[in-house]
């Protein structure tokens, strides 16, 4: 049987009051800054949106408070992910290109290809609705995935275990793989972008959200909440525009939490279960992931002549900022390492849209 979508099943006959709510938002946030300390010091991924998935899983199966984000919560959530994703991509990245475009590019369509194929074997194999299977199985920005994938018609609690299932096992085994294989000293640190000041960060976060929503309105994008500031914060950072810099941190982290929370807020029982009854098919097909990627890596040897566990740490699917620290503490091009990934991580953002609206029109024709 399918997961059911929509909020919890508890019925709620009378709202509480607004000094209750604000007590149940009170201790639902100070809950998950504690998780989120704990789990960065643990070393979770994401530890902002662990964090917010977990306390809201636990209020909405051990209780009845009825929480949800609001709905302008949520894309005001989902523009702040969007423009810190966008700024990723420098100057430095397309420079980084040179002549291996036409091999990189070629890499990362076929990962884009690999998910696909991965999506369509958890359909198969399981009863998750295609949508859902597919967007668990993208390979690469999980986050924004998760932000955006209710309104592309999947169950965003099945895609956000089956994504941060993904990102927990390459958080494990890159830096073992890159330990084996090199271990022949540091490369220079990866380049990301200069935090500034808060007002050169909120100016940039303004435009970015204001620009980005014209943006996604004229053009009638899909998830445009999220892909229109993505978009206009990668125009600003190519053109290397001097007031742009990165989104405060505080607030960053609180779009992080936000999604989680309204992710974790919108578990039952019967999906809970039904996400652990999927869970060796899910680790079976996050295999075949990381597999495919490191053979498709190995296509980056020849064409791109760059060495293999550079090959391996660019094209491996997901967990960016691990990978970043596996590459900066061996001796291979960490600059390479860190435009493959942001690159496919773009790439996998902007085609999501298409895949849902391929999905659905192959679902109609069936």
């Amino acid at each position: 049987m399918r997961p059911l979508r929509g909020s919890s099943t508890k019925t709620v006959l009378a709202g509480p009051g607004g000094a209750t709510r604000l007590l149940r938002w009170t201790a639902v946030l100070v809950a998950t800054a504690v998780v989120g300390l704990v789990g960065d010091r643990v070393g979770v991924p994401s530890p902002a949106i662990f964090a917010g998935l977990i306390v809201g899983l636990v209020v909405a199966l051990r209780s009845t408070w009825a929480l949800d984000i609001p709905v302008g919560g949520m894309r005001l959530a989902q523009a702040i992910l969007g423009t810190s994703l966008g700024l990723l991509i420098l100057p430095s990245t397309l420079r980084e290109l040179g002549g291996h475009a036409g091999p990189i590019a070629l890499v990362i369509a076929l990962t884009l290809a690999l998910s696909v194929v991965a999506g369509l074997l958890m359909h198969r194999f399981t009863d998750l609705d295609r949508p859902t299977a597919m967007f668990g199985m993208v390979a690469g920005g999980a986050s924004g995935i998760v932000a955006i994938s209710r309104e592309l018609g999947a169950d965003e609690r099945q895609v956000a275990v089956m994504q941060y299932l993904r990102i927990l096992v390459i958080v494990v085994i890159a830096p073992i793989v890159a330990g084996i294989v090199g271990g022949n000293g540091a490369s220079a640190a990866p380049s990301l972008p200069d935090t500034a000041g808060w007002p050169e960060g909120l100016l940039t976060l303004a435009v970015c959200v204001a620009a980005g929503t014209v943006l996604a309105r004229v053009a009638r994008m899909t998830a445009g909440s999220l892909l229109g500031p993505l978009i206009v914060a990668a125009a600003l950072s190519i053109a290397d525009v001097p007031f742009v810099a990165e989104v405060p941190a505080v607030l960053l982290q609180a779009a992080y939490v936000s999604i989680g929370l309204a992710v974790g807020l919108r578990f039952t029982l019967a999906s809970l279960r039904y996400a652990a009854r999927i869970l060796p098919m899910t680790l079976a097909m996050i295999g075949f992931l990381v597999v495919g990627s490191a053979t498709l890596g190995m296509l980056l040897v020849p064409l791109a002549g760059v060495g293999a566990l550079d090959a391996y740490l660019a094209t491996t699917p997901g967990g960016l900022y691990a990978v970043l620290a596996a590459a900066a503490s061996n001796d291979v091009d960490a600059t390479l390492v860190l435009t493959v990934q942001v690159l496919r991580l773009f790439a996998m953002l902007l085609a999501a849209p298409l895949l849902g609206r391929w999905l659905a029109a192959r679902a109609q024709r069936v």
